[in-house]
């Protein structure tokens, strides 16, 4: 019952998150190179494209619930990648030290696209509208 407005509510809130972020590395591309320069990422500029290219696009889709369990792994990916990039100390501190891990910036996101992936995008979503299950006779 709770179920279709929790996952809606997690798809507008985190969407509309990867979307700004996504939008913000779009607007001024020189400072995600940047930094994926400086943690040794290869071919930094091209990757900081496709981050700020799929965080833009992939949060108005999570917004609109179109896609979410085949673009969801994507973005665990990428959550996964900047852990072991950006916060290895926090990722290195799972077991010891589980508050350094949850209160690391990828954390949260992590969280939220298990959640969707795992069960999908719900009955608020285009995908429920456009791929609705048919009902056999």
């Amino acid at each position: 019952m709770l179920q279709p407005l929790v996952l809606l509510f997690l798809r507008l809130y985190w969407g509309w998150q990867y979307f700004l972020t996504g939008k913000g590395k779009l607007a001024n591309l020189s400072k995600p190179t940047q930094f994926f320069t400086s943690l040794h990422i290869p071919a930094p500029a091209a990757n900081a494209v496709f981050v700020s290219v799929t965080e833009t696009a992939g949060g108005l889709l999570l917004m609109a619930g179109l896609g979410t369990r085949w673009f969801t792994p994507l973005f665990i990916c990428e959550m996964l990648i900047a852990f072991v990039t950006a916060d290895r100390e926090a990722l290195g501190a799972i077991f010891s030290d589980p508050d350094k891990f949850t209160g690391a910036a990828p954390f949260l996101f992590l969280l939220v696209f298990v959640i969707l992936f795992a069960f999908g995008a719900g009955p608020l979503s285009l995908d429920a509208l456009l791929f609705k299950k048919r009902s056999q006779p």
